[in-house]
This record gives C-alpha cells, sequence and structure tokens, in this order.
C-alpha cells in the first residue's frame, strides 16, 4: 500500500472529511485520512435518536474525566466524543446551528483574522447547504449537507413557541438567520429519516476517488518531523506501528481535545510542561491546550398537568412500534432529533444580542435513574417536559496538559466553569429567563410545577450552587489551539502552526471564542474555509 501522499489528514470527524473531500477532488492531489475509530456501519449511528446508544458503545465514543478548577463549578465532569467516521457528527444530536454574525465578524474586526467573518462564512453555508425551507440570501440549497425542520410538532412545543411571543420573542422560520433572537423548532441534519453526519455529507459521495485514502482504526501517535518541517505521522494500526509520509502536509482535523494532545507529544507546547515529561522541545508554543472554552448546560424540567408528554412513546409496546415504523419507513419519533425548539434569548439588561441559547421537547429524563451515557437514559414515567439552557459565549477558560509522554493517556482537562463574573450572571439569567418563559400565560395551564431543581432554589448563591450539582458540557470544547496574530498564538490565519512548517490544524480548536450555538455546521464550514487556504497556498 502506498506509504506516500501529498496530503494527510488527522481525524475523520466534521472539519476532516471536508478537507478530505475538498483536496482530493483535483486528481493530482493525493490525499490520506486517518481515523482512529471504526467505519460509521453500525445502524444506529444513523438512526437519529440512536444515538444514545452508540454512546454507550466504547468502540465508537471516547469518555473524557475533566477535573474542577481552584474557583468556579467545583465538581468534576465526563465529556463524550465520536470516535468512528464521522467523528462526533455521528453521535451528535443533529442540531444544525451557525451562530450569530457578530461571532465571525469579532473574529476579522477585533481579532484581525482576515478571511473569517460573517462574510465569508455565509458565503460557504450557502455553498455547503440544500435546506429543506429552499435558498435565499442567508441560506443554501443544493449542496451536499442536507438541512431539515423538526417534524414532531406537539401541542405542548406550539404552545410554548407563544408562550416566547408573549415574551417578546420572534417566531423564527430558520434560527440561522444572522441574527438569530428568537424562537422556533429545531433545524437538523437529517434527511429522509436519517443522520447526515459530515462522513455521510462529504465522504460518502467521494469515497472511490483513487487519490483519496481512508484509513480506518490508525491511531496517530505522533507527528514526524525533519527539523522543524511536519513530513508525515507516526501511529497504530492493528498493533503494529505504521507511519505514513506527506510531501506537502500534515493537518491535524482531531478535535479540540486530541489535536492540542498530538501537538504536545510531538514538541509543541509549552517549554517547561514538555521538558518535565522529557519530550524534546520543538517549539515553545506556550497557548498549546489553553484558552478551552466549553459551554455549560443546565436542565430545568416541569411536571404537566395532563399527558402533554412524550414520555411513555420510548418504553413498552410503544417504542417497539415506533421502531418497527423506523425500520419499514425511516420515520416517526425515531427519525428525529432529540430536541425539537431552540430559542436564542437575552438573559440580562443591557445585552447587545443573545447571550443563551435554549433547547426542550416534550420529555424529561429519570434523573434518579442517570449514570452516565455509557448507561443509557431513562425518561420519567410521569408527563413531564424539560428546558436546556448554556450561555453561548463564555469567558470561563480550562486547560488541556498532557499527562506524560505515553499517547495512550488521556490529558488532565481542567474546565474552570464559572469562573468568569459574565458567565456567572448569564447562568443566572438563563435559569430565570426559563421559568419565566414557562410561566407565560399561554403555557403555564399546562403546567403543574417546576421539578428540577425545584421552586425552592431561587436565590442567585442557590442557583450557582446547584450547577455543582446539576450542570454539564455541551460537549462544544473549543479554543486549545487558538488562531491569532500574536506570536504567542498555536496557528496563524491561515491555520498554519507557528514554530514550524508543513503543518496546520483545521478543527474546533483553532476557533478563537466559542460560537453561539451549536459547533457542528461552523466546524464543517471551518473544514470548509481550511480547505481553500491549502490549495491556494498549494499553487504559490
Amino acid at each position: 500500500m502506498q506509504q506516500q501522499y501529498d496530503y494527510i489528514i488527522v481525524g475523520a470527524g466534521s472539519a476532516g472529511c471536508v478537507i478530505a473531500n475538498k483536496l482530493s477532488a483535483d486528481p493530482r492531489h493525493n490525499v490520506l485520512l486517518l481515523e482512529a475509530g471504526p467505519p460509521d456501519t453500525h445502524p444506529m449511528i444513523h438512526m437519529p435518536k440512536g444515538f444514545t446508544k452508540i454512546a454507550a458503545s466504547k468502540q465508537h465514543a471516547l469518555y473524557y474525566d475533566v477535573e474542577p478548577g481552584a474557583s468556579g463549578k467545583n465538581t468534576a465532569e465526563i465529556w463524550l466524543r465520536g470516535k468512528m467516521l464521522g467523528g462526533s457528527s455521528s453521535i451528535n444530536g443533529l442540531q444544525y446551528q451557525r451562530g450569530h454574525a457578530e461571532d465571525y465578524n469579532h473574529w476579522e474586526r477585533d481579532l484581525g483574522l482576515a478571511g473569517w467573518g460573517w462574510k465569508d462564512f455565509l458565503r460557504i453555508y450557502r455553498k455547503m447547504e440544500d435546506h429543506e425551507l429552499g435558498a435565499n440570501e442567508f441560506r443554501g440549497a443544493g449542496g451536499p449537507l442536507p438541512i431539515t425542520v423538526s417534524k414532531n410538532r406537539t401541542m405542548l412545543m406550539d404552545k410554548l413557541i407563544e408562550a416566547g411571543g408573549e415574551m417578546g420573542l420572534r417566531h423564527l422560520e430558520d434560527a440561522n438567520d444572522p441574527d438569530h433572537e428568537g424562537i422556533g423548532y429545531i433545524h437538523s441534519v437529517i434527511k429522509d429519516g436519517r443522520r447526515y453526519s459530515a462522513a455521510k455529507a462529504f465522504l460518502s459521495p467521494v469515497k472511490g476517488r483513487p487519490n483519496l485514502r481512508i484509513v480506518t482504526g490508525a491511531d496517530v501517535q505522533r507527528i514526524l518531523f525533519e527539523g522543524t518541517r511536519a513530513v508525515g505521522v507516526e501511529c497504530i494500526s492493528d498493533g503494529k506501528t505504521t507511519q505514513y509520509r506527506a510531501s506537502r502536509e500534515v493537518i491535524l482535523s482531531a478535535g479540540a481535545l486530541h489535536s492540542p494532545k498530538l501537538l504536545q507529544l510531538s514538541g509543541i507546547g509549552p517549554v517547561a510542561h514538555l521538558a518535565s515529561l522529557g519530550i524534546p522541545v520543538l517549539h515553545d508554543s506556550p497557548n498549546v491546550g489553553a484558552n478551552m472554552r466549553e459551554h455549560l448546560i443546565f436542565t430545568i424540567q416541569f411536571r404537566l398537568t395532563g399527558d402533554y408528554s412524550q414520555n411513555p412513546e420510548y418504553s413498552s409496546w410503544r417504542l417497539y412500534k415506533h421502531a418497527l415504523q423506523y425500520m419499514l419507513f425511516h420515520s416517526g419519533l425515531l427519525a428525529q432529533s432529540p430536541y425539537d425548539v431552540t430559542a436564542f434569548v437575552r438573559t440580562r439588561p443591557g445585552s447587545t444580542r443573545p447571550d443563551a441559547q435554549l433547547v426542550t421537547g416534550p420529555i424529561s429524563m429519570d434523573f434518579a435513574a442517570w449514570e452516565g451515557f455509557d448507561k443509557g437514559v431513562k425518561l420519567e414515567d410521569l408527563p413531564g417536559a424539560q428546558m436546556l439552557g448554556y450561555g453561548t459565549m463564555p469567558k470561563s477558560q480550562g486547560s488541556l496538559m498532557i499527562r506524560s509522554k505515553d499517547p495512550r493517556e488521556n490529558p488532565k482537562l481542567i474546565h474552570n466553569h464559572l469562573t468568569h463574573e459574565d458567565d456567572k450572571a448569564v447562568a443566572i439569567g438563563t435559569v430565570r429567563f426559563i421559568r419565566r418563559l414557562f410561566d407565560q400565560p399561554t403555557i403555564k395551564p399546562y403546567i403543574s410545577g417546576e421539578m428540577v431543581p425545584g421552586p425552592k432554589v431561587h436565590s442567585d448563591e442557590a442557583i450557582l450552587d446547584e450547577y455543582n450539582r446539576m450542570s454539564g458540557p455541551g460537549y462544544h470544547t473549543a479554543g486549545t489551539c487558538s488562531m491569532g496574530n500574536s506570536a504567542d498564538s498555536v496557528v496563524d490565519e491561515r491555520l498554519r502552526v507557528r514554530g514550524v512548517t508543513g503543518l496546520r490544524v483545521a478543527d474546533l480548536s483553532v476557533f478563537p471564542t466559542l460560537v453561539t450555538g451549536n459547533t457542528n455546521g461552523p466546524v464543517m464550514a471551518a473544514g470548509w474555509r481550511a480547505s481553500e487556504l491549502i490549495l491556494e497556498d498549494a499553487v504559490r
């Protein structure tokens, strides 16, 4: 088998699949895509509501223990990532959100990252999308990625959207408008009842290209260098060590938890830390693993006054009925995303744009039985509804540092949630906004009471204390290989790793701040943008 390639892409997740597609479109480029996990052949991957089964599979999911910092939220978390073709896009909640236009304009205008503003992202989104609602000036049709609107329309969710109107929220037909403040039904990467991961949208149509090789089960251990030039990677595959060489570039698209780990293992990172582990330092890059940002989700659950919940549909004979409907027709509840309605809201007076996202559905979890995704999800027996909320622009910053030179060991992760005063204020404001929403006249007759965390959790101090018990990650980690114009940024605006040549990072780790919403769509768009930059530089 050929061991020499023009481009080697590490990680077949949301960005890596797009990059492999775009680079291999030119038959002159020999492209190798390496993925540590298996192919995406398990049937539960493609069933939208099958994600809980895949999340419980150690073959398809990675689990990371994450520690609290010295202040802020004081409890540990477990972070989950997909390990298969498609990466986390094969295991996520399927929501397609692009964020606010100002997210990207901030990068270009305030951080000086030319080519990373809303104008360029909008251009890419319109090329990338095949939207059910059709093309207009803000969305695309005919692209490789199908976007559909939730079909799970229920009376309770209709009433909740009306309740949002009573609070002044506009009804969003498309929550991906450049200014997305409002409430409406969720848009998802689903087509004909099947999940459209990055692998399904970008790899499946081109996997027969003779100049594209896709290798699964290839766990990259380190980057190979000649001097300061990246020339390949070393990986473990089928228990054997294999080296692949790149004549042009190595592109890390392994995600915000693994790309910085690979840089540190390869000698690019904080010099004192690497030297303490006996790793020869190739380039002192102090911010590799720093600036780690994550959305922190808080859940509120309500008991309903009547049978307006879909909890019973996921147990006993009803679940078998829905499973049969899905197997025969790829339709019904199992063909929809986990949640149905989303809202982007301002939680504090003086906020110039939405600072929190809410998602909801007519279901409620049995938290007493919750032991983690690896143990499965159980819904309540009684009728309930839940709403999840999180601050979209966290300023608290965590960190990622390898523990040793052993690639098999997970890095030390510190989340540092709620260490910034603004994040605390948004956290409190999010809880209070959700409570006001469910207290509006249109929805109130259907609500019996708040069950989790409960009305006794009322003061600011009590709410923040409850975050220690009830909050968890959005699985949107960003920033650990942040791009910037300063000498100590990990990558430059063309995603080239500073201090070396022939090496780029292209995934969520390069985002200097989080976008205000789910991250799958933005990372695919960033992979598209990375491909443009790589191809531009190839002809210089």
